[in-house]
């Protein structure tokens, strides 16, 4: 079992960054590939970014390619977004997760999620 917990979502302008983390627990964490998703009003849940065990690996959607970016430290249990050059199509509810294989998160069907924090950009 792995518990998520995130925080740092909020309220910024355009063009200004946030930094989300995600504390995880669990006796194998280590082990998991973790990543982001989001959710914004009336839409589906989508893919953001994800790593592998050791965050050597990383993967990026295409519409924040080049703005966020993934990091982990497992001497933490910690993964962490960094998101800068924010849009308001980037306003979402951002959820983290916790999978066997990076593939299981960029597709949308980790083994484990958090409740979720959200970002709200305005102009």
């Amino acid at each position: 079992q792995v518990q998520l917990v995130e925080s740092g979502g909020g309220l910024v302008q355009a063009g200004g960054s946030l930094r989300l983390s995600c504390a995880a627990s669990g006796r194998t964490v280590s082990s998991y590939a973790l990543g982001w998703l989001r959710q914004a009003p009336g839409k589906e849940r989508e893919f953001v970014a994800a790593c592998n065990w050791s965050g050597g690996g990383t993967y990026y959607a295409d519409s924040v390619k080049g703005r966020f970016t993934i990091t982990r430290d497992n001497a933490k249990n910690t993964v962490y977004l960094q998101m800068n050059s924010l849009q308001l199509e980037d306003t979402a509810v951002y959820y983290c997760a916790a999978g066997t294989t990076m593939v299981v998160i960029t597709t949308r069907s980790p083994n484990y999620w958090g409740q979720g924090t959200q970002v709200t950009v305005s102009s």
